[in-house]
């Protein structure tokens, strides 16, 4: 017999989807089974699996051990090549990490080595998480950026984490800004406008004036923090959220971002690389602003606003084009 004890950061969903966790090697028929013939109870009494979970809630499986571990797997993928995670702020229920350009936020592939696996890595090796707790809740990020765009990742360390700040990002509630630098001189703060169409074979997007069929709108918003002879350094924010909008969007006006090996100008980029040593795209998610309001419980984030430091890539280019 197991005796699981549901936490915090199990409680809230329903019985069966924790049980599909735990089993995560078994069917939902062998699940339901075990719970019509008694053989899985909570808190003493016959369930039916879709009743909702409190903290302190006890789920009893009447299952030799044999036939638990059979159908209960948890991986945790050592990350190949261990990082210090750069840390910005972090409590009980969620951590920000200023994420390093050439770093996935979240696997492609099975082998991956992302920022959620080093963030794993990270809480484990403090003795914050362990193997058995995974089986039935596993850290994530609730953001993600492109594997060379750097910048303030925001990761849940708990369900009531993952929740909170989930939420504020879908009603976008919460403002992110970006830094840039790129082709030419911008003079003017800018609202500019557009239609977007993701091409799925090749993982690249262009960018319309006006509609096209399978197209979506974008809204990009941008002010110029420092003009010099070649260059601009922007400060960028996202209206609408599509893949590679802010790279493709900026392109799509004559003004590519330096480093941008998809979008960028090949020229601008090559002078870079042999004068800077810059080899991908100089864009940086450097500033999160919550809202008044965010939910617990993490409420006690509400108005607070956080930044991430600018890669010495960006440092050797603002000294060099003074700006």
């Amino acid at each position: 017999m197991k005796a699981l004890t549901v936490s915090k950061n199990e409680a809230g969903q329903r019985m069966d989807k924790l049980l599909a966790k735990y089993l995560n090697l078994a069917g939902k028929g062998f699940i339901y089974k075990m719970i019509r013939k008694k053989n899985i109870t909570l808190n003493g009494k016959r369930c039916e699996g879709s009743e909702l979970l409190k903290e302190g809630d006890v789920i009893r499986l009447f299952l030799s051990d044999e036939t638990i571990d059979r159908f209960s797997r948890t991986e945790v993928q050592p990350v190949k090549k261990r990082q210090k995670l750069d840390v910005i702020y972090e409590d009980e229920d969620i951590l920000l990490v200023n994420k390093p350009c050439g770093m996935l936020s979240q696997k492609a592939e099975e082998t991956d080595d992302s920022l959620v696996e080093h963030i794993i890595s990270y809480l484990m090796k403090k003795g914050e998480l362990t193997e058995e707790q995974m089986r039935t809740f596993r850290p994530s990020v609730c953001n993600r950026l492109d594997r060379n765009t750097s910048g303030i990742v925001i990761a849940g360390k708990s369900l009531g984490g993952l929740q909170a700040m989930s939420a504020v990002l879908k009603d976008r509630s919460l403002h992110k800004y970006y830094q840039c630098i790129v082709k030419g001189t911008v003079e003017t703060p800018c609202r500019i406008r557009g239609y977007l169409k993701k091409n799925e074979q090749t993982n690249q997007v262009s960018v319309f004036r006006t509609p096209v069929p399978d197209s979506l709108p974008i809204e990009t918003e941008y002010i110029p923090l420092s003009v010099g002879e070649n260059f601009t350094r922007l400060q960028i924010t996202l209206i609408t959220g599509r893949s590679h909008q802010i790279r493709a969007h900026l392109n799509s006006i004559g003004h590519p971002i330096l480093g941008d090996p998809k979008y960028g100008d090949p020229v601008r980029n090559r002078e870079a690389k042999q004068k800077y040593g810059i080899s991908t795209q100089l864009l940086h998610s450097w500033k999160l602003v919550m809202p008044e309001k965010v939910p617990d419980p993490c409420g006690h984030l509400g108005g607070k606003s956080f930044t991430a430091p600018l890669p010495a890539d960006f440092e050797r280019v603002m000294a060099g084009e003074k700006l």
